[in-house]
């Protein structure tokens, strides 16, 4: 089995929780199982929410639990310059539009009275709103965020693009689903699908391992590394932690931190005892 290159990116907005740590151990194992390499990757874009108490945290509990990291820390405030080179790949490319609309105006523009905006049917947002109204804005100072225009980005890869799941196997990408997806917001200037693909291969992650609910984003992920010029790592989506009413843990519901858990007493083994098995390759992946 080749050596994988595997990474650890969690966003510094609050304390690490046992979702956190199941993703960290599986990324973790794979490296070490492999004889490759762990990276740890800060993903503090988000400087609204970003807080420096919470990069230590997640050192500490990282340390706590033995998962220990090779090399340097990357950050993505500190990769600015790259995501912004990628957006103007895209720009001279004519594959992305500024769309001046906030999320408000987007949704009262293409819902029904009681319903939400299908990803899919977010297409050309730059027709919906007046040419001259999109000038008075920019003049204004209203910062823009940039779509990639699915259509033509789709046409330009070419061919049709798969990815490979370790443990679903090959999948066609259907990156439609998100319609005209974001790729750079206005506040911050780049957005997650954007950044992530940019780091992977900044990091020379050959196994990207997150949790299935992100299994969707690699549709879109590998178009724009086919866009872009980018090599595409292999994925392995594993399942979720979730609480005992079987919902996902998040930071946003108040789950229980790791260093909560830690003051109650709670050792490193006990910890990794109440998280799922990790996965298991098939057999092909092994020889």
């Amino acid at each position: 089995m080749a050596p994988f290159h595997t990474r650890f990116a969690p966003s510094p907005t609050g304390p690490l929780h046992r979702g956190h740590i199941y993703a960290a151990q599986v990324a973790h194992h794979f490296a070490r199982y492999s004889g490759g390499k762990f990276t740890l990757r800060i993903d503090d874009i988000d400087h609204t929410r970003c807080r420096d108490q919470f990069v230590n945290g997640i050192y500490d509990d990282l340390r706590w639990l033995g998962l220990t990291w090779d090399g340097s820390v990357p950050f993505q405030t500190k990769r600015l310059a790259a995501y912004q080179a990628a957006l103007k790949t895209l720009q001279k490319l004519d594959l992305v539009y500024p769309c001046f609309l906030s999320r408000k105006e987007l949704a009262d523009i293409l819902t029904a009275p009681h319903g939400h905006p299908a990803p899919a049917s977010i297409r050309d947002t730059d027709k919906l709103l007046p040419h001259n109204e999109q000038q008075r804005r920019a003049a204004t100072g209203t910062a823009a965020a940039w779509r990639l225009r699915m259509d033509k980005a789709q046409q330009s890869a070419a061919t049709r693009l798969s990815w490979h799941d370790y443990l679903t196997g090959s999948h066609r990408i259907t990156p439609e689903i998100f319609g005209d997806a974001v790729i750079a917001r206005g506040d911050i200037g780049v957005s997650y699908h954007l950044a992530v693909v940019v780091d992977d291969a900044l990091d020379h992650i050959s196994l990207v391992t997150r949790g299935i609910d992100l299994a969707p984003s690699t549709h879109l992920h590998r178009l724009l590394q086919a866009l872009l010029g980018l090599p595409a790592p292999d994925y392995l989506h594993h399942e979720l932690v979730c609480d005992a009413a079987g919902k996902r843990l998040a930071k946003r519901d108040d789950a229980e931190s790791i260093a909560q858990l830690r003051d109650k007493g709670l050792d490193q083994n006990d910890l990794l005892a109440t998280l799922p098995a990790l996965p298991a390759l098939p057999r092909s992946a092994l020889s």
